[in-house]
C-alpha cells in the first residue's frame, strides 16, 4: 500500500508539474485580470483616511523601512532637491550660464529633476502670495547646455503672463513635485513620496489598522491612477465642468489634477489632454504616439495591455522604480508574460523567427519594435521618450501620417534603406496584416 501511494503521489506530482509547466505565464496575474471593474467613479479611498492629513515620508520610515530605502534610491526620491541643503544636486554648469539669464545659482533654492533636465526654483511674490518662479534658462543633461525655457508656452499659455517672473509653480509644477500639494495646496514634502501614491497617513501612523490607499488591491484599471495622476498630460477639469476657457482661468489655470487623493476618482479631478487619430498636436504625433516625456497614459490607456488589466506597477517596481528609460530590464520584462507558445504570444516558435533579426541583436529586443522612442525632453533634445503604444507601427504608417522617419522603430536603425524600402520588407517577410492595408484617417 505504501509503494501505491509513493507511486500515486509521484505521479501526480509529475502530472502537476507538467501541466504548470505548460500554462501560460500570464497564469499568476490570473486574479489580477479578473477582479471586478467597479467604474472610474466609484471612490476607493479608505474611509478612515478621509480625515488623516499628509505626515511625511520620514514618519513613514519607522516602520517601513525597506520600501523607504528603496524609494529613497528613485529618481522620484529627487524629483525636488534643495540646494540649500546640499549644493551637489545641481548638474549644470552655472559659469556658462547665458548673460540674459534672469537669475543667479544664488537666487535658485530647488531643483527641478536631474536625470534628462533641470530647472531652478526662485522665490517670487506672484499675484500677491509667495511662491516660486522658473528661471528663463534650464540645463539640458543630454546635451551638456543651457537652453530657453518659456514655461508659459505650454497649453496654458493665454492663462499666464509671458514672463518667467510672473509664471507661478503653485499652479503648474508643484502638485505634482511636492507631496501634498495637489490635496492641499501645502508643500508637505519637497520628493514624490509615499503618500503621493498612498494618500495621506496620519490615521495610519497612529494606527497600523487604520488603512491607507493600496492601488494594487483594487480594479487593476483603477490602479493606474496613482500613476496617471502625474504621467498623463492633461487640462485643467474647470474647462470641461464649468465651460470655462483658457483665458478665463487668468492666474489660475492648474497643470495637474487639483483636489485628487489617491483613491478618490481622477476622473473627477483630471481631464486628459485631447487627442483625435489623424490629427497632430503639441504633445502627440498624429498616430497618438507620444511627442513628449510624460505622456505615458494618455498612450497605454489606449492599449489592448491597459484594457485587459495589466497595470503599471506590472512592469515597474513603484518603490523601486526598476525598469526605467535609462536601465531597462530588456527582454526578461515582457516575456515574463509574453512567452513563445503563450496564448498571448509571439506566435511564432523562436525569436528569430519573429523579429526576423538575429536573435542578440538590437532588432530582436521588444522595447526597440514595440516601444520606439518617439518623444523628446525638449524641443532640443534628441529622441529617447520610449512610446507606451506598444503597437507596432509599420513604416507606411508612419510615412502616411507625416511623422518623422526616425520615429519609426525600423527607420531608426537602417536610414539608409528608407521608409518604402523598409515596408516592402516587412511585406516580403508576411508581416504585413489586414488592418495595415487600409489607409490612416488623414484630414
Amino acid at each position: 500500500m505504501k509503494k501505491l501511494l509513493f507511486w500515486l503521489a509521484l505521479i501526480l506530482l509529475l502530472l502537476v508539474a507538467f501541466i504548470w509547466g505548460n500554462l501560460p505565464k500570464i497564469t499568476p496575474y490570473y486574479k489580477q485580470l479578473t477582479k471586478s471593474r467597479v467604474g472610474l467613479n466609484v471612490d476607493l479611498q479608505p474611509e478612515a483616511q478621509k480625515e488623516a492629513e499628509f505626515v511625511g515620508s520620514q514618519k513613514c520610515k519607522e516602520c517601513h523601512k525597506e520600501q523607504y530605502h528603496h524609494w529613497k534610491a528613485s529618481m522620484h526620491s529627487k524629483m525636488i532637491q534643495d540646494i540649500r541643503k546640499d549644493g551637489s544636486v545641481v548638474v549644470a554648469d552655472f559659469s556658462k550660464l547665458p548673460e540674459d539669464a534672469d537669475f543667479t545659482l544664488k537666487d535658485a533654492v530647488y531643483t527641478i529633476g536631474s536625470k534628462f533636465k533641470q530647472r531652478y526654483m526662485i522665490p517670487a511674490t506672484i499675484n500677491g502670495k509667495e511662491d516660486f518662479r522658473l528661471g528663463n534658462y534650464q540645463w539640458n543633461t543630454q546635451t551638456g547646455k543651457w537652453q530657453h525655457f518659456k514655461p508659459y508656452k505650454y497649453w496654458y499659455h493665454d492663462s499666464y503672463p509671458h514672463d518667467n517672473k510672473q509664471f507661478p509653480t503653485s499652479t503648474t509644477c508643484d502638485g505634482c513635485h511636492f507631496t501634498g500639494y495637489m490635496s492641499t495646496g501645502k508643500r508637505v514634502e519637497p520628493a514624490i513620496a509615499c503618500e503621493s501614491c498612498h494618500g495621506p497617513g496620519s490615521k495610519h501612523a497612529e494606527n497600523p489598522d487604520s488603512p491607507v490607499f493600496k492601488a494594487s488591491l483594487t480594479d487593476p484599471i483603477r490602479t493606474n491612477e496613482v500613476c496617471l495622476q502625474c504621467h498623463m498630460r492633461n487640462r485643467d477639469k474647470r474647462i470641461e465642468t464649468e465651460g470655462a476657457t483658457v483665458k478665463d482661468l487668468w492666474m489660475q489655470a492648474t497643470d495637474y489634477p487639483q483636489g485628487y487623493e489617491p483613491g478618490k476618482p481622477l476622473i473627477s479631478y483630471k481631464l486628459p489632454a485631447p487627442f483625435s487619430p489623424g490629427k497632430e498636436t503639441k504633445e502627440f504625433w498624429p498616430n497618438g504616439a507620444a511627442k513628449k516625456n510624460r505622456t505615458q497614459g494618455n498612450e497605454y490607456i489606449h492599449d489592448a495591455m491597459y484594457k485587459h488589466g495589466i497595470t503599471c506597477i506590472n512592469c515597474h517596481d513603484p518603490h523601486k522604480l526598476t525598469n526605467t528609460a535609462k536601465k531597462p530590464e530588456g527582454n526578461n520584462a515582457c516575456m515574463k508574460c509574453h512567452s513563445f507558445g503563450s496564448i498571448i504570444g509571439p506566435h511564432q516558435d523562436t525569436l528569430e523567427q519573429h523579429t526576423h533579426h538575429k536573435a542578440d541583436s538590437k532588432g530582436s529586443l521588444c522595447i526597440e519594435c514595440h516601444m520606439p522612442k518617439t518623444g523628446k525632453h525638449t524641443g532640443k533634445s534628441p529622441l529617447t521618450v520610449r512610446s507606451h503604444r506598444f503597437a507596432f507601427t509599420y513604416p507606411a504608417e508612419t510615412k502616411a501620417y507625416g511623422m518623422p522617419p526616425e520615429t519609426n522603430a525600423c527607420y531608426a536603425c537602417h536610414k539608409e534603406r528608407g521608409l518604402d524600402t523598409l515596408q516592402k520588407d516587412l511585406e516580403q517577410w508576411g508581416m504585413l496584416e489586414w488592418e495595415k492595408l487600409e489607409a490612416p484617417p488623414i484630414e
